[in-house]
């Protein structure tokens, strides 16, 4: 089965194809130029941004996979959630592929795509599994029972962890987004030269990384430094900073596995594609860990094409009252 993804969630614009779970092509445009210089995404911007490429960058997607329109047997797109106006562009690009071809239209949470980006990879784990998504703007642990089956053990409270990076990173004067840059100064840094809050929430699987984000802002005030910040300060900052989000992203995986009796774990999300996390993650020994490779952790639209692909072969379909959500519970 030849399958059409779309994603438009947030601010990449993405249009893929697969044969089955086979990508063939994966196309992601990225719109970081254009935010950078306000230190977040700006919505108005965003969706502006996916009405003038979705054309472009599914031209390109269809042109490298060697298919034509008349050859797709699906379109699967993400619906929610996200940024609404974001949403609708992909989604409205869809619909109209659909109406115009007749080709059958399925409707993807964007959460869902995450979870089964594993499903891409040549090792997947067999069911059931645990799984964390930790993105900018989710960090969520969900038991995986089966394709479409789902249960939450926990979420974030207030900031998701990707989120966290970009608002310390604001605060060191690092730029936007903030995950890849904190990730290679913490490199460099000594995570011990400052004792930062380590947000366990014990007795719960929620997170909750607000705290930890006003805890490195007290910090700087402290040290003097909330202006003009010397490089050594941001190096140890950041890493101080990612350790402690990494504890406690480790520490609930053990506790959730450890919970639920299972053995195989996927983390998953922008943030997965994090060095330190990685590297953390695949020394569990007690558990078996899978991720996805780095270009499959962010925003993508193979991942909204291998979870249509899923549902559809469940006999699942949506129709053109599919509608977006900007917020979507999984």
């Amino acid at each position: 089965m030849i399958v059409l993804g779309i994603d438009t969630s947030c601010d990449d614009t993405s249009v893929a194809i697969l044969e089955n779970r086979k990508i063939l092509s994966n196309i992601v445009s990225s719109q970081i130029k254009f935010h950078s210089k306000y230190g977040g995404i700006v919505p108005e911007i965003a969706s502006r941004k996916h009405i003038e490429w979705i054309w472009e960058v599914g031209e390109k997607a269809i042109n490298e996979a060697g298919v034509t329109l008349k050859d797709i047997e699906l379109i699967s797109v993400c619906n929610g959630p996200g940024l609404i106006g974001s949403l609708l562009v992909g989604l409205c690009f869809a619909k109209a592929l659909s109406y115009s071809s007749g080709k059958p239209i399925i409707g993807v949470n964007h959460l869902e795509g995450h979870i089964q980006a594993i499903f891409l990879e040549e090792e997947f784990p067999e069911f059931p599994f645990l799984t964390l998504i930790v993105s900018g703007g989710h960090t969520s642990l969900y038991r995986v029972e089966d394709f479409g089956k789902y249960k939450e053990l926990g979420r974030t409270r207030d900031d998701a962890a990707g989120e966290a990076y970009d608002k310390v990173a604001k605060m060191l004067g690092l730029g936007y987004p903030g995950g890849p840059v904190i990730d290679s100064l913490a490199k460099q840094g000594n995570a011990e030269k400052f004792n930062l809050p380590r947000p366990y929430l014990h007795g719960s699987l929620d997170f909750s990384f607000s705290g930890l984000k006003t805890a490195v802002k007290v910090l700087l005030k402290n040290l003097g430094y909330e202006e003009d910040i010397p490089d050594e300060i941001k190096k140890d900052i950041s890493a101080a900073f990612q350790c402690s989000v990494v504890d406690v992203l480790i520490e609930k995986i053990k506790w959730a596995a450890s919970m639920e009796k299972l053995k195989r774990v996927v983390i998953t999300g922008g943030v997965a594609a994090n060095s330190e996390l990685r590297k953390r993650a695949e020394m569990i020994g007690e558990l078996e860990i899978y991720l996805p490779s780095k270009s499959l952790c962010t925003d993508n639209a193979a991942m909204i094409a291998v979870s249509g692909y899923h549902r559809f072969l469940r006999g699942e379909k949506s129709d053109l009252y599919l509608n977006a959500r900007a917020y979507l519970p999984l």
